[in-house]
């Protein structure tokens, strides 16, 4: 690429003040990624100073444009447009990249950073966000929009690189962005044919062009990012688009200006090192021995359009204004899903949807307990991996989601992955999605979940198939290492609910959840109906772990503590335990994270210290359980993968029924409970 550059002018300098704050924040830190920030400092310019509607002085606009860095590695760009911009990112904080408890880490993070929308680094995370944030841009419109009255009306801008459209996420998102006809959705891919092993013709030598417009994209080329025109033309034709997302592919130059690291992988992640730092900014007609210098010209520049920008904030507050007038429920809407809140009574249906409910798999009650919330909760949206027939995870009457139509319920194809990613940026733009697959199956979604948990969105998760009790799946649709897997997870509730009485809790509690993602663990083979009558209110849910059948005197020699499907095990060994002088307290456990919330107090009650005798029962991994049933308890897990056959026959064989659970406990208590 030739190298075109006019040092002196004030476009220049706003442009090369980006280049070099890159450079002098990688090289004081010692890590970090110079080279993309420096060949995308015109791309991020032009789209800052010609197009992006932001408001610095206030970030959390409701109808501004979001932007998000999915190469998430070159965060030093991100941070130096905030900075010129306006936002409230002082030019410290760049100076301090990637140390302990500045604003600046190594990849972006969402509510750390103002300006940032979304947690990125995983490379194809930040493409699929945008996708989410630009169909909930097109459902809020179709909501509240109307004839004479746009409320929203906004546009989602990515930054992407080769890494990101080599991952498989960025297919299947794509994929899916192309078939909805996302026009309000601009990828702008940096072309730089470099990646960390050397030149991307090692492994990535795809016409890309011609794979976007078989996704049903809008594909605009630049041959070089420095020409600005170019620029502005094809970020023009993407917003002039009405009926396809856009990829605008723009040729760049790793490293530019840096003379002998320029266009090599040497430029990618790691500093360039002072001579070449020095010899760069000679070729900016930089002070070569400046530090962290923003020439004063950069700040006018870079804030160019806030002022027209903060114009259409104040129209749009009247715009808000006159809904509170003209359609005051309405208003009242959109101010509480901005602000998060649920509804009063978003949950009263909960218990009549389910109370005497006849047996039933729990994923079946799940879609009960969804369909009594949705008629109260018009942000709540999702779907399936193509298994909404089978995970009951449907919306009653909802409209699909189509080109034609922004509905409710969602069709994601088979894309778990994509899925994950795509219901964060929902929820990152006021919505609470709900996906469902089969929990075997969360593997494939495991990097979308553990950016939901780490972003703390409120996303959630209905993964059913939940056990061995699969059966006839077959090993492969078993699931077994993933309720623990889950767990690991910090920030993430896992609930696996015994009967309907709890699914109704279980979703209460992902709705009230507003911090972090919750997964709901569901059966596929029917459970009786626990006798609540008897055994009183799921409640105890929220607490995590509650007694559900206690001993005499509430005196027990054993506890059996067990989740979901092999609680109504448990309450049968409890009486042939009894029958033989045994006294056993069952405990429900459907969640470990609200259990270790409680304080000890409650906790000791549960599970009083000096009952030592305890036996925990799950068909999934044992790995955690220690914890709950201490060094003297014993675990009836499942430590193997599954067989094939009908459901009764393959828990049978494991373990999970009530001869082999009172075995166990007669072993463990020998004959001090029987009273010898």
């Amino acid at each position: 690429m030739t190298l075109t550059h006019e040092p002196g002018t004030v476009t220049q300098q706003a442009i090369d003040t980006v280049r070099t704050l890159a450079m002098d924040a990688v090289q004081k830190t010692g890590t970090g990624h110079p080279g993309t920030a420096m060949a995308l400092a015109p791309a991020a310019f032009v789209l800052w100073t010609k197009f992006l509607r932001f408001d610095p002085a206030d970030p959390l606009w409701a109808n501004r444009d979001r932007f998000l860095l999915s190469n998430g590695h070159a965060a030093v760009l991100q941070y130096a447009a905030l900075h010129l911009s306006g936002y409230d990112l002082p030019l410290a904080e760049i100076q301090n990249l990637r140390q302990m408890d500045s604003l600046t880490p190594g990849h972006p993070e969402y509510g750390h950073t103002v300006g940032v929308e979304a947690t990125t680094g995983p490379l194809g995370q930040g493409m699929a966000n945008g996708i989410g944030m630009a169909m909930a841009e097109r459902f809020w419109a179709a909501r509240y929009n109307r004839p004479g009255r746009t409320l929203i009306d906004h546009r989602v801008w990515v930054f992407a690189g080769d890494g990101d459209l080599q991952e498989g996420i960025t297919s299947e998102a794509s994929s899916l962005a192309g078939h909805l006809g996302l026009a309000k959705l601009t990828v702008v891919y940096d072309d730089n044919r470099i990646s960390i092993d050397g030149s991307t013709d090692l492994s990535f030598t795809e016409d890309v062009a011609a794979r976007y417009a078989a996704y049903g994209w809008h594909v605009v080329r630049v041959a070089d990012v420095n020409d600005l025109g170019a620029l502005t033309r094809a970020y023009q034709a993407a917003v002039d688009e009405r009926a396809r997302p856009t990829l605008v592919i723009v040729r760049s130059e790793i490293g530019y200006g840096a003379p002998r690291r320029q266009g090599t992988a040497d430029a990618h992640g790691a500093p360039l090192g002072e001579d070449e730092v020095r010899a760069a900014k000679e070729f900016y007609g930089w002070d070569p021995d400046s530090h962290f210098t923003v020439p004063d010209a950069a700040y006018p520049a870079w804030q160019e359009r806030v002022p027209a920008n903060q114009a259409a904030r104040l129209a749009w507050t009247r715009v808000l204004d006159d809904l509170a007038v003209s359609d005051p429920a309405a208003h009242a809407e959109f101010t509480r899903v901005v602000a998060g809140r649920l509804p009063d009574g978003f949950g009263d249906d909960l218990a009549r949807a389910l109370d005497g409910a006849p047996p039933a798999p729990t994923r079946e009650l799940s879609g009960l307990a969804l369909n009594a919330v949705a008629p109260r909760l018009p942000e709540l949206v999702g779907g399936s991996a193509d298994l909404t027939e089978t995970t009951f995870a449907a919306i009653n009457g909802a409209t699909p989601y189509s080109r034609e139509a922004a509905g409710r319920q969602i069709h994601f194809g088979i894309r778990e992955h994509a899925m994950a990613a795509i219901a964060n940026g929902l929820s990152l733009s006021y919505l609470r999605p709900f996906v469902s697959t089969f929990l075997a199956f969360s593997d494939y979604m495991r990097p979308g979940m553990r950016l939901s948990a780490l972003m703390r969105r409120p996303v959630i998760y209905l993964l059913s198939h939940d056990s061995v009790g699969a059966a006839g799946d077959g090993p492969t649709h078993q699931p077994v290492e993933h309720l623990a897997s889950l767990r690991a997870i910090p920030n993430m509730t896992v609930i696996r609910p015994a009967d309907g009485a709890e699914v109704a809790e279980a979703w209460r509690a992902a709705l009230l959840r507003a911090a972090g993602p919750t997964a709901i663990s569901l059966t596929r083979q029917p459970l009786p109906a626990l006798d609540r009558a008897a055994l009183g209110s799921a409640d105890g849910l929220h607490r995590g772990a509650y007694v559900l059948a206690d001993a005499p005197a509430d005196e027990p020699d054993v506890i059996l503590i067990a989740t979901g499907s092999e609680v109504h095990i448990c309450l049968t060994a409890r009486e042939r335990l009894a029958a033989e002088g045994i006294a056993a307290r069952v405990v429900s456990m459907p969640c470990w994270e609200l259990f270790e919330a409680q304080d000890r107090d409650y906790q000791d009650a549960v599970l009083p210290p000096e009952v030592t005798a305890r036996v925990s029962v799950e068909a999934a991994s044992s790995f955690g359980w220690l914890r709950w049933t201490g060094p003297a308890g014993r675990s009836i897990a499942l430590d193997q993968f599954g067989v094939c056959a009908q459901h009764e026959q393959v828990l049978h064989k494991f373990g999970f029924h009530p001869d082999h659970i009172c075995a166990v406990v007669r072993d463990l208590t020998g004959d001090h409970a029987l009273g010898a």
